[in-house]
């Protein structure tokens, strides 16, 4: 009975000045709000990154020549399948463009050239048709797989397979089209064509590819992979034979081990003084002082990514979290103000037998019924403001996390900025506080 006593006590006493309440209240539940929202804009950037990330397959290495003169002939991608263990899948990459004429339509269009491999080395499904052979690749064929963008838009959303276009004037057939990615996933894939490397390399009129993906069997294979494929483009290169130093998930031919590679500043490479492993030569007139070769794990550039947009998270939460502080401290003046002008309620309840711990509950209650009723304004309001950021074209997610941390802190700051004020009303001597 005591507690339900003091229980209405206390709400009366929040009820009793409702403009003060309100503010007091409204102080909290912007702490809140701001928390949910805020994290929730981090979580969802985060959230982006890493599947914008993860659209570009799992597993996946890529190895990028940087000079003309390290590029590589397309048939090493099948070498690195047959000498580097835990490697699943391998394509030379050829990148070009190209008029692209459909009936009476023309435009410029970015292409793709990779193995017949790709679907299963990047992930990527097909929505229509099937993806070309192996005998496409070795014969040049002219057939075509489109992005999901280029392919809805032929024929209005109709499938386009078997239908022909031509490409600088050659004739192509679209045997299939790929499944949906999205708006700045895959490397926009969606919006390119894909065709046999081959093919691609006698549009762009070279013989050697910059790229070579290659496809480990496990995340661990992965970084075994990477050690090896150093070491054979160092011997490849004419570079110093030692093992290979790794920097940010990948290998960095064009620094020597020891020699300021791990400060991440490329050293110049020194030739050796023939090759090392037969039918490897060193490439000679390469530029000075850049990469030649990187080796990049995507792997590690999604927990990169992840671990980068996490700590944004928090800062983000951390700054919002300071409004939470300015609403506890809000609760604290209220109480406190609250306490000088009821102090001779509170001689009368002493003289008539409260106790101590009667006032002190009354006063705690008090300071929760108005935090309490912060927090669930501001879960709220910050829930709405996550939902309006979404409609506004930004990418926020409702984070379970940032709503039980903000809510539990608005709740302790109303019993910690609460226990003084309670502290001191219990405090207050019954003759005192009569005579006030």
């Amino acid at each position: 009975m005591r507690f339900i006593f003091g229980a209405q006590m206390a709400w009366h006493g929040v009820a009793v000045n409702p403009l003060r309440s309100g503010l007091t209240v409204l102080g909290v539940a912007i702490g809140v709000a701001s928390v949910i929202s805020l994290m929730g804009i981090g979580e969802g950037a985060r959230l982006a990154v890493v599947r914008q990330f993860k659209s570009l397959g799992s597993n996946v290495i890529v190895i990028k020549a940087h000079d003309v003169k390290a590029e590589f002939q397309p048939e090493e991608a099948r070498e690195l399948l047959e000498r580097v263990s835990g490697l699943e899948y391998a394509s030379p990459v050829a990148r070009t463009n190209a008029v692209m004429k459909w009936r009476r339509a023309r435009g410029q269009v970015d292409i793709l050239g990779v193995s017949s491999d790709f679907p299963q080395l990047r992930d990527h499904k097909l929505v229509s048709g099937r993806f070309f052979t192996p005998w496409h690749v070795e014969q040049r064929s002219s057939v075509a797989v489109l992005g999901y963008n280029i392919g809805a838009g032929l024929l209005g959303g109709r499938s386009p397979v078997g239908q022909t276009f031509t490409l600088n004037g050659q004739t192509f057939r679209i045997v299939g089209v790929l499944e949906k990615k999205g708006e700045g996933h895959g490397e926009g894939i969606d919006d390119k064509l894909i065709i046999p490397y081959t093919t691609a390399l006698k549009i762009a009129g070279k013989s050697t590819v910059d790229e070579i993906w290659v496809k480990a069997e496990s995340a661990k294979a992965a970084d075994l992979a990477i050690a090896q494929m150093g070491r054979i483009y160092r011997r490849k290169l004419g570079l110093d034979n030692k093992a290979p130093v790794s920097a940010g998930g990948g290998e960095k031919q064009g620094e020597t081990p020891g020699q300021g590679s791990e400060m991440g500043k490329p050293v110049e490479p020194q030739p050796a003084p023939g090759p090392e492993t037969p039918g490897e030569d060193s490439r000679p007139g390469l530029e000075l002082g850049k990469d030649i070769i990187t080796i990049t794990n995507l792997n590690t550039l999604v927990k990169e990514a992840d671990k980068a947009n996490r700590v944004m998270t928090l800062l983000l939460g951390g700054i919002a979290a300071v409004s939470l502080l300015v609403g506890g401290l809000g609760i604290m003046n209220i109480m406190l103000v609250a306490v000088t002008e009821r102090t001779g309620e509170i001689g009368v309840r002493r003289a008539l037998g409260a106790k101590r711990s009667d006032l002190l509950t009354q006063f705690l209650l008090e300071a929760l019924y108005l935090s309490g009723m912060g927090a669930a304004a501001g879960t709220f309001a910050g829930l709405w403001g996550v939902g309006l950021f979404n409609r506004y074209g930004l990418t926020a997610v409702v984070s379970l996390e940032a709503v039980k941390v903000a809510v539990m802190v608005a709740l302790g700051c109303g019993l910690l900025f609460g226990v003084y004020p309670a502290w001191t009303a219990a405090s207050v001597p019954p003759v005192e506080a009569l005579r006030r």
